[in-house]
């Protein structure tokens, strides 16, 4: 897991090192705050439910022209996954790590200084669970899941280099199960992503 995290934040790094050779005002960083609500889903008799929560987003996007970008970025969150069966109520505290890849679109047109887009892409959200007491089942353990990554968003540019960011991102995966058999739901989740924060182009 650790070599595959190192892997993930070394390509992460080369990209933002790729993109501060490449020409002017192609690059762009962002950080945004955001919010995370994942849809309940059920299957093989288990219901999960997961609690509403919040983090942050960091990201880099580079402009290969007027109407196509591509971008990497990675964002936090903590939630708690509640399981119920006939076994009971099982809770699972963890982090949650997503980090995706995109091309983004932007749209042919524009409203004054509204810049809207679509993007599109994939990636991997990580779950760790904390260990918290209250919040952990024995056997739990780290899992990754792959996800497939669409949504959109609109710029408001203030100057030349600042702009305001409001996008919505949305994430379909496998449900985690953190790797214990009783907590499987065998089914796809959903997990909903609005986020607002600044950007530097440069």
């Amino acid at each position: 897991m650790i070599r595959r995290s190192a892997i993930m934040l070394a390509s992460f790094v080369i990209l933002i090192a790729f993109g501060a050779t490449a020409q002017e005002s192609r690059s762009e960083v962002s950080v945004q705050g955001t919010g995370f609500f994942t849809q309940d889903s059920s299957g093989q008799g288990v219901s999960r439910t997961t609690t509403n929560t919040g983090g942050f987003l960091v990201g880099y996007r580079y402009h290969f022209n007027r109407w196509l970008s591509g971008e990497a970025n990675y964002s936090y969150d903590r939630d708690t996954q509640r399981y119920f069966s006939a076994g009971g109520l099982s809770r699972v505290q963890s982090d949650v790590h997503t980090a995706t890849a995109a091309a983004v679109i932007s749209l042919p047109f524009r409203i004054s200084r509204l810049n809207p887009y679509v993007l599109g892409g994939g990636g991997s959200l990580i779950f760790h669970p904390t260990g918290n007491a209250g919040g952990f089942v024995s056997g739990a353990d780290t899992q990754w899941k792959g996800a497939f990554l669409y949504g959109g968003g609109v710029s408001y540019v203030l100057t030349r280099h600042w702009s305001l960011l409001a996008e919505y991102r949305g994430y379909v995966y496998k449900d985690a199960d953190f790797g214990v058999r009783a907590l499987n739901t065998d089914s796809w989740a959903h997990t909903a992503q609005p986020s607002a924060g600044i950007a530097f182009r440069f």
